[in-house]
């Protein structure tokens, strides 16, 4: 489907939903004999396999998800691939799969972009970009075992600009008791960690109207289910140090990049929950992702259905500050760091 055919729609009613428009063609390899194939590029499309395969089964699958956006200049231009490529194959090591190549990673998705160029919405809309990877191998038998064969899929999706009617103000769930993932398992990214997320993440929705939950057993501040969390004030960031506990984002990384450029100082270590209480009597909090880049939280629930007003209430400044000159960079409107953009 040529996209310039496709609907840009102007409304946020008509607008599908984020990843429910799968781009035309999507690149497969497979591994099998301790070697990678040779990537083809395919019709996107159901793929055939077997209902025994390790993924399916035991939980060895990855992916990432980044994008590529078309510039003023009509160039198309992915945004940190090199970063989410190495990712990609840090979480392959931690489920025993097979490490994609980079240089064919990197060829599959340039590829794919390439092929399905005219298929890129223009700003502020996006290519999304999903590489997965998961075990195959037809046996039910295999638990303690890592998978005998995979396969590498990298998919896109044309999306939309994710704040249809202008950023909003979140209500987050503090919940203190669980942790958001597996101790080791925080660093990977695997759907089971989203799996395990999703029941107290619809529970608080159905409970505190909340959007998201941010996870803090025993009193320290992890992260959401589905993205890294940020304490911002005049300046300062401070966020939840690195560990294997908590999902090495992207977005965290370039935003806290950029930050002392813009009069932000970064600190990163443990956070406990008494802290972010106290932060955001004046201060401001925010969920950081590929998605939506940057959102500024505005209540904070605690058990009990206790309410904490972030701030104002509303979208901070400095979260608007900051997620605007992120975006304009991804969008080719100022300069990036060295590295940064990977020209199709």
């Amino acid at each position: 489907m040529n996209a310039r055919a496709m609907p840009q729609p102007a409304a946020a009613t008509t607008r599908p939903a984020f990843g429910t428009v799968l781009a035309s063609t999507m690149a497969v390899a497979s591994w099998r004999d301790g070697k990678w194939s040779a990537h083809e590029l395919r019709k996107y499309g159901p793929i055939e396999l077997s209902p025994a395969i390790h993924g399916l089964h035991y939980g060895s699958t990855c992916f990432e998800g980044f994008k590529a956006y078309r510039w003023a200049d009509g160039s198309i231009n992915i945004f940190r691939m090199d970063r989410h490529v190495a990712r990609m194959r840090q979480s392959a090591r931690g489920l025993c799969l097979p490490q994609p190549d980079a240089a064919q990673l990197t060829a599959m998705i340039t590829q794919v972009v390439d092929r399905v160029r005219d298929e890129v919405p223009e700003a502020p809309g996006a290519l999304y970009l999903r590489p997965m990877l998961f075990g195959t191998g037809a046996s039910i038998g295999g638990a303690t075992s890592p998978a005998t064969e995979a396969m590498l899929i990298v998919l896109a999706s044309p999306v939309w600009d994710y704040f249809t009617k202008g950023p909003k103000p979140l209500r987050i769930y503090v919940e203190e008791q669980i942790s958001r993932t597996a101790t080791l398992m925080g660093m990977i990214k695997t759907g089971g960690n989203y799996a395990a997320a999703l029941a107290p993440t619809v529970q608080a929705r159905q409970q505190h109207q909340a959007d998201q939950v941010v996870f803090c057993p025993g009193g320290q501040v992890q992260e959401t289910g589905a993205a890294n969390f940020l304490l911002i004030r005049d300046g300062r960031i401070l966020t939840r140090a690195l560990d294997p506990t908590i999902l090495h984002g992207v977005t965290r990384d370039s935003l806290l990049t950029i930050a002392p450029d813009m009069g932000l100082e970064v600190e990163e270590r443990i956070v406990t929950t008494d802290e972010m209480f106290e932060w955001v009597k004046d201060g401001e909090a925010a969920l950081c992702g590929t998605a939506a880049v940057l959102s500024g939280v505005g209540t904070l629930v605690r058990s009990g259905g206790r309410e904490y007003k972030v701030g104002s209430g509303e979208v901070g400044p400095n979260t608007r500050r900051l997620r605007a000159a992120l975006v304009a960079m991804q969008q080719g409107e100022v300069p990036t760091p060295a590295g940064w953009t990977t020209r199709v």
